[in-house]
């Protein structure tokens, strides 16, 4: 970590010595010394980074290592200052002009405010020039720089774990294993049946601790296996190897499988030599060999050279971390990804008490014990570990003692050493752009669910994603999530239609151990509760559960914060915000408390994020339009109705959200809340997200939009019928527009979208609330068009036929739109539809579904429609149909889907879940359709069990 904070500070002196040349005077000549100096050493740096993270090395290196870390903090605190200082000055001066430029008392005071600073800048730069050429002499007297960085013998054995917890893992008996019987028997079906006689890949991809070695060796082990083949290889490939030694080992261990001699001479063969002799070896045989726990990308694309195509039907079987590393082995349709999953509540319960009691858990350590199973998210190396610790602690408080200190007890603990060893594998693989992206997740609180567009939003703002030609740095950003995600070190929370990741979260051990190393390295320090105050060392302070006023605990001559985060917590600005935060660049305040933010919030020239979400704050100050380098002003759900002229100036801003949801208010154009912007907004050229706009205020604004060419994502409120044509033109003018929303000002007002002749090729989700007479031409020409909302449209024809036609449809919603009596599914219509959803359409008489349309459906929703009779007919052509859910339909209407009774059952038995909703006092009520509704039904209770309105809940 010590590398990347030197990194950062070269890039802030390149910048300074190549563009700011004119503020530095006299100190230019010492910045650039420092900046080489840092770079002769940065190069080391990223060896002995890894060395640290990796081995045991010396403590004098260690000791250096972080001396360099912090000068290197000291050196990015001081450039930052001296640019605040100049931001401030520049203010100034254009806010006073005449005090600066004309008078003789304004030049002496120019004069003297420009020279104090440089003094001091100088003075400190001096300090640190000389601190870095002693660590630079210190770091070649001790051969730290010059030699390669080698544990010493006599630390590394201390503390070094004494065998590699996967040589273990071989050996698990089988009584100790819980959970994994029905994926070990679909492993060894891949294996021995199907009859496909080509060699086939089998990937076993998990996070570490999960058991892909436990796992494919009961498989390997299996009597059916061994007897399906002719030779058997297991070969233990981790992250260090060399390609010749593996291919000598399998060579020998082949042989040595079937009992024969090992070829003489094999130990001084060279590896062309080794491939030529296991490739005649294996011709005529059908093997099966396990490569477990690997780490390169490249790893198939050599070793399918080594493992000869005999048509044998012989198989491989790979373990990793690493989703991409299984992808690359994919070449054919029998190749295949077997991802295995953390244990069920059920069997890590199950697992625990097994390895902790040998039984049943007594009653007065039920609690802990629970929440200590939850704890490790069905990791079974980490169950066992603690487990086999815990058995031999019986009393009450030791039990509630480590509860509570989990994370120090992986930490210190020497018996839990094999769960941090394993853990940690895939943190130091990871190149040092990804660690400083992983260890930014040490901020969000336990169990959290992290906003995947947030998180990128927030990497950009740290600093973490650097720009490259033809993409921009939210796309840069999204490829280093996806990356954690692969190497198994994020997990997938949410996603949506098109597989796009939503939301995501990190494993409870995961995080207690990136925890530590982000307080170690001064990298975030977590408040949480009302615990101890902020030490000032941290660059990122994150408050969880606190109602303390974080703004007391730091101490404005020795804070270093550059991020600030609340979860769950309160704070009350004071007159010292811009004083005690002065170098921040992430100020988020969501979901606290706050009411209002100081006018000195302009002061925080360095802030590039700002989120006020959910929050209570009605206005933002004038000042705002002095934050020059803000990227993301997150203001949803707060109570912001109006930006100021102010914001205009922000032409570094990439994404200003600003919108609120009425959910008491279904399927109407007041749904959605935007605010008033003013004319000017064609500034920021740079703008990605602007959701959502007021389009009532006249033309100028809406004309501008067009100079908005950067946008991805765009959502208009209360668009009138006379600013129809402009706000087409000027969508026409955004070629990377991905999302549009569009709603009327009132629900009778007509959305006039006819004008667009050249919709964006990108767009991919439309909404529309208001009234359309007819369905826009262009909305036919949208080819990567995947979810599409009409709202309160009047149509006087079924739209289906063109809707049908577009190729990449996944959702569809047609809600409380009028004119339709009759919907006809043609047969070549909607083939890769996924949801649909058609409510209340209450002229709605008949609903056909041809014979080859909706291949793809998979959730179906209708209703409120009075005047529907029957479900809709061909209904039962929709194999994967899974959920069929009817929105306040009529008593008939229910009694005819009786199962065994009504006439519409029979249509609908083969659909796995039937819901249906009620509304009763403004709340949803769902039943699900199986005997029990017969039985309310009789009794007239139409309801069961009360849920909340987005809510499905199954009787």
């Amino acid at each position: 970590m010590a590398e990347i904070a030197v990194t950062t500070v070269i890039e802030k002196l390149m910048s300074l010595v190549d563009e700011e040349a004119r503020l530095l005077g006299g100190i230019h000549n010492q910045v650039e010394d420092i900046k080489i100096e840092l770079l002769y050493i940065q190069a080391f740096l990223k060896d002995a980074d890894a060395k640290t993270d990796t081995v045991d090395i010396s403590h004098g290196l260690k000791t250096w290592i972080q001396d360099l870390r912090k000068t290197a903090y000291s050196m990015e605190d001081l450039i930052d200052e001296y640019m605040l200082h100049f931001a401030n000055r520049n203010q100034n001066q254009n806010q006073n002009p005449r005090r600066w430029f004309f008078g003789f008392p304004g030049k002496v005071a120019r004069s003297i405010q420009k020279l104090k600073p440089r003094h001091e800048m100088a003075s400190k730069i001096r300090d640190i020039k000389k601190k870095i050429g002693k660590l630079k002499e210190t770091g070649s007297s001790y051969a730290f720089i010059t030699s390669s960085v080698e544990p010493e013998s006599s630390s590394s054995a201390a503390t070094a774990p004494w065998h590699d917890q996967r040589v273990t893992s071989l050996f698990i008996d089988e009584t100790e294993i819980v959970g994994i019987d029905p994926q070990r028997n679909e492993l060894i079906t891949q294996l021995i049946e199907g009859g496909n006689p080509k060699r086939t890949v089998i990937s076993v991809v998990g996070m570490g601790g999960l058991g892909k070695t436990t796992l494919t060796k009961k498989v390997y082990d299996n009597r059916r296996v061994v007897g399906h083949f002719d030779c058997h290889a297991w070969i233990t490939v981790s992250q260090l190897f060399k390609m010749e030694e593996l291919i000598r080992n399998m060579t020998k261990k082949f042989y040595q499988g079937r009992k024969e001699a090992v070829p003489e001479g094999i130990d001084t063969m060279d590896e062309m030599s080794l491939i030529t002799l296991i490739r005649q070896y294996l011709q005529d045989k059908r093997y099966v060999v396990v490569f477990d726990d690997v780490w390169k990308l490249d790893f198939w694309g050599f070793i399918k050279y080594v493992l000869p195509e005999n048509g044998k039907g012989s198989r491989i079987i790979i373990t990793t971390r690493n989703n991409e590393v299984a992808s690359s082995c994919i070449e054919s349709s029998f190749d295949f990804i077997h991802k295995l999953q953390p244990l069920s509540p059920k069997s890590s319960w199950e697992l625990f008490c097994k390895k902790t009691f040998q039984g049943g858990c007594p009653p007065e350590l039920e609690k802990f014990s629970l929440d200590i199973v939850k704890r490790c998210g069905g990791l079974p190396l980490a169950i066992v570990t603690i487990g086999g610790l815990l058995s031999r602690k019986q009393n009450v408080r030791e039990w509630e003692n480590f509860s509570d200190n989990l994370g120090s007890e992986l930490e210190s603990n020497s018996r839990l050493q094999p769960i941090n060893t394993i853990l940690s594998l895939s943190y130091h693989d990871l190149p040092h752009y990804l660690k400083t992206c992983f260890l930014y997740l040490a901020i969000f609180p336990e169990d959290y669910t992290i906003k995947c567009a947030n998180l990128t939003r927030l990497w950009i703002a740290e600093g973490f994603v650097k720009a490259k030609g033809g993409v921009t740095m939210e796309e840069i950003a999204e490829e280093f999530l996806i990356e954690l995600i692969h190497r198994s070190l994020i997990q997938v929370s949410d996603v949506d239609l098109e597989g796009k990741i939503k939301s995501c979260h990190i494993h409870d051990l995961l995080r207690e151990m990136i925890l530590k190393k982000a307080e170690e390295l001064s990298f975030c320090h977590v408040l949480a509760g009302e615990g101890p105050s902020f030490d000032g060392e941290s660059r990122r302070l994150s408050v969880h559960n606190s109602t303390n006023n974080i703004l007391d605990t730091i101490d404005e001559n020795y804070s270093h914060v550059r991020s600030l985060f609340l979860f769950n917590s309160e704070m009350i600005f004071t007159k010292t915000l811009a004083s005690k935060l002065k170098l921040v660049k992430v100020l988020d305040l969501k979901d606290s408390p706050i009411q209002s933010v100081p006018e000195d919030l302009g002061n925080l020239f360095h802030l590039k994020y700002l989120s006020l979400r959910n929050t209570r704050v009605k206005i933002l100050p004038k000042s705002i339009g002095k934050l020059r380098n803000l990227q993301t002003l997150d203001l949803k759900h707060s109570l912001i109705e109006e930006l100021p002229v102010e914001i205009n100036k922000l032409q570094k801003l990439h994404h200003i959200l600003a919108y609120n949801y009425n959910f008491d208010v279904e399927f109407s154009s007041a749904s959605v809340k935007g605010v008033h912007v003013k004319e000017g907004i064609s500034s920021l050229e740079d703008l990605q997200k602007l959701c959502f706009v007021e389009a009532n205020h006249g033309a100028d604004v809406i004309i501008e939009l067009g100079k908005l060419r950067e946008l991805r994502k765009l959502g208009i409120t209360k668009l009138t019928r006379e600013n129809g044509q402009p706000l087409c033109a000027s969508i026409g003018n955004m070629n990377h527009l991905k999302y549009l929303s569009i709603s009327s000002s009132t629900e009778d007002e007509i959305l006039d979208l006819q004008h667009l002749s050249d919709p964006p090729p990108c767009l991919s989700r439309l909404e529309l609330y208001g009234r359309l007479d007819k369905l826009p031409d262009w909305i036919s020409e949208l080819k990567s068009l995947v979810k599409l909302g009409l709202w309160k449209s009047r149509f006087g024809h079924d739209p289906m036929e063109v809707l049908g036609a577009l190729p990449s449809l996944l959702e569809l919603e047609l809600l409380e739109t009028h004119g339709i009596d009759q919907i006809c599914f043609e047969a070549i219509g909607f083939q890769k539809l996924k949801v649909l959803r058609m409510c209340g359409l209450m002229e709605l008489k008949k609903v056909k579904m041809e014979n080859g349309a909706l291949p793809q459906l998979e959730e179906l929703e209708i209703g409120p429609s009075s005047k529907l009779e029957e479900v809709p007919h061909g209904i039962c052509y929709l194999r994967k149909l899974k959920t069929l859910s009817f929105r306040d339909m009529p008593k008939e209407f229910k009694l005819s889907l009786i199962p065994g009774r009504g006439r519409n059952y029979g249509t609908v038995e083969h659909i796995p879940n039937v819901f249906f909703y009620q509304r009763l006092s403004g709340q949803h009520y769902t039943v699900q359709m199986a005997e029990t509704i017969q039985s309310l039904l009789l009794a007239a209770e139409f309801f069961q069990t009360e849920v909340g309105q987005s809510e499905i809940c199954q009787a």
